[in-house]
């Protein structure tokens, strides 16, 4: 599948409008994400384009490396180490990292996207469509005015297909704005979850909806976030 290359980067240009205006106060407030400001969420985007790019950079030579040497506790440490910046630096730094990915992501051929990648042992195409969850999703916690219902639609349906592992096995879900099905897993027919489909990705992602779905009897309980599988770290 052809990654979304141009939605992403439209979500990134949004994203730099959306803390164009950002003073020091406000990054320092909290976002919607318990333990983080916004401060937290601006250096986990910036530094998620810089690993993405990292890893895009490797693949195109044929390499693969860990997106972190020091795996999740590097990661974390660095969004704790960055997310204190003034307003000015994290969109200096957002703006230099998310030029620098797509820059990266320019150089890359069909046959690039197929390029095994460690992030969740898949291929450089799969990091595209990982920014892009992660742009949007994490605009809504930074609390600035960005809500699900501002989600593009083909946004919203992939993540329904990429957080459908957190619904119990025969749960069916139905967006009824745009005439879509989904059903987890299998096994037999469980109970249905009807609503719009930036609602329904916006429950399977933790996040409030705004018109929140509903079900026969109550909806179900989400399980974990999808795991990343262990790398693989073998050349190409």
């Amino acid at each position: 599948m052809q990654p979304p290359v141009a939605a992403v980067i439209e979500a990134h240009r949004t994203l730099e409008c959306l803390v164009a205006e950002l003073n020091d106060q406000q990054v320092a407030q909290a976002s919607a994400l318990p333990g983080w400001s916004r401060g937290h969420v601006l250096a986990h985007l910036t530094d998620n384009a810089r690993m993405f790019a990292r890893l895009a950079e490797h693949a195109l030579r044929g390499e693969l490396v860990a997106g972190y040497d020091g795996g999740r506790d590097e990661r974390d440490a660095i969004i704790e180490a960055t997310a204190d910046r003034g307003a000015a630096e994290h969109r200096e730094q957002l703006a230099a990292h998310t030029a620098g990915l797509e820059t990266s992501w320019a150089r890359a051929t069909d046959v690039d996207w197929r390029r095994p990648v460690t992030f969740r042992n898949a291929d450089l195409a799969a990091t595209v469509f990982a920014r892009w969850r992660e742009t949007w999703i994490h605009m809504v916690d930074l609390e600035l005015g960005v809500r699900p219902d501002d989600w593009p639609e083909d946004l919203a349906a992939h993540a329904i297909d990429f957080l459908l592992g957190r619904l119990p096995a025969g749960t069916r879900i139905h967006a009824e704005d745009v005439g879509r099905h989904w059903s987890a897993g299998d096994g037999p027919p469980g109970p249905v979850v009807t609503g719009g489909v930036r609602d329904l990705a916006a429950w399977l992602a933790g996040r409030t909806p705004v018109v929140a779905p509903v079900a026969a009897v109550e909806l179900p309980a989400l399980g974990p976030w999808p795991p990343h599988p262990l790398p693989r770290l073998e050349r190409v």
